[in-house]
Formats: structure tokens, sequence, C-alpha cells
């Protein structure tokens, strides 16, 4: 039985990372199609805009506590949380897997050439993976039929979608069930991780949950879109368990 709690609405899973790739290992075997989301505070604030999103995230398979946000709110509902699970690193440690269990990957989305170099590196890091198909996230809808059909094509065991929140996991919810890949993730801008056209903050700064102001320091462009932090704080805050 799932063990889930709510954060504004939202539900996320309680997982350790080693607890999540374990999830994603089962359904691998159930050979099903099932989705994995990645909410983190700014995801969660649109959720609470948007309720085909909400609704999305919570009939997921399974929902990782994506930020430190998350973690904080749940911890500060009372509600356990043992640690952040982020998406990023979840995607390493898959592949990781992948790489020895001859699991099958396939890559959609991201700028033109970033999801060629992400597969690069990645084959490069992980001896023996298996990318078995990328596509760049900028195509027309006339072009899904074709898209669709060769990473059907391409059977992956896993489907990782980077189109960016909430199109890619609205995206997977409309075409999963013909693509039949048993696991289908969002994964925002982990391909411009992998590339090495973003860089993740230090490690000391992630350990201190200060990835979101690395993240603000090196791209102010980001300052608008980070305003759903505090407002995330101050309605936790506002709506804390009696």
């Amino acid at each position: 039985m799932r063990n889930r709690i709510e954060v504004l609405n939202v539900k996320v899973d309680v997982v350790t990372m080693k607890e999540a790739v374990s999830h994603v290992e089962g359904f691998i075997a159930q050979k099903k199609p099932h989705l994995v989301v990645t909410p983190n505070a700014e995801m969660i604030m649109m959720a609470n805009q948007d309720k085909h999103f909400a609704q999305i995230i919570n009939d997921a398979d399974l929902v990782i506590p994506d930020g430190a946000g998350v973690v904080w709110a749940a911890r500060y509902n009372g509600d356990p949380m043992p640690e952040r699970v982020a998406g990023y690193d979840l995607v390493q440690n898959l592949l990781v897997e992948a790489a020895k269990k001859k699991y099958r990957i396939y890559m959609l989305g991201g700028a033109p050439g970033i999801v060629d170099k992400a597969k690069e590196n990645a084959v490069k890091r992980y001896s023996g993976l298996q990318i078995v198909g990328t596509r760049h996230g900028f195509f027309t809808k006339q072009e899904e039929p074709e898209i669709i059909n060769n990473i059907i094509k391409c059977q992956p065991d896993i489907l990782l979608v980077a189109l960016g929140v909430p199109r890619q996991e609205k995206w997977l919810v409309e075409f999963m069930d013909q693509i039949k890949a048993p696991v289908a993730i969002g994964v925002g801008g982990t391909f411009d991780v992998m590339a090495g056209v973003v860089q993740r903050a230090p490690l000391w700064m992630q350990n201190l949950n200060l990835e979101w102001l690395y993240r603000l320091l090196s791209e102010p462009k980001r300052a608008i879109r980070m305003l759903a932090l505090p407002r995330f704080v101050l309605k936790v805050m506002a709506n804390k368990k009696r």
C-alpha cells in the first residue's frame, strides 16, 4: 500500500531514493505504462491553479518529493518525509541500473542538439547504457504521430520527456497508453544538465537546500518564476494542519 502525504492538496509519495528506484524497476517488470512525476514547490503552486495538472499528479503511479520546499512543507505539517528525491538524481540512478540490466531508454525533449549531447555524455558515463532513441522537443502537432511511432518502434523501458512543466506531464498522459513504455517520466531541465550546458549547484549548496539560490544567481531570468517559492511557503504556513 502506498504511503502518501498531501502538500497543498497534491499527493506526494513518502520514499527515499533507493525506494523510488525500486518502485520504477517494479514498474518495468510489470510491462504496462506507469507515470512518474517529480513535483517541486513551483509545480505544486501550478497545480493549485490548474485542476487538470493537479489531477495528473495525484493519479500518477509515483510522485517523488523533488524539491527541498516539498520536504520542508511535509515536515512543517508533521508528516514524515525522509529525504529529497531530486528528479535529476533519480534519472542518474535509473541510468546506472539501466546500464547493468539492459533497460532501454528513449529521450525526448530539450533544444535541438541538447538531447544528442546528453545522450553522448550518458553513454560515456554509464558503460553499457542502451539509449535506443532521441528527439528534440521542438515539434509541431503534425509531427507528433511520427514521433510517437518512432518511440513505439524503439520499445523503451523508460521514456524520459523534457518538454517543460506542465506540458511534459500533459503530453505523457495523452500518449503514454498508446506508446506503452513501462515507465514515463517528465524530466524538465535534466537533459540540459546532462549535456553540460547548465551546471547544478555545488554539493554543499544542495545539502543545505540552497540549490534554488544557485539557480537564481546563475539564471537571473528565473526570478519571476521563482516568486512561486515565497508564495508556496506562505500558503503552507497559512494552511498548516490544526
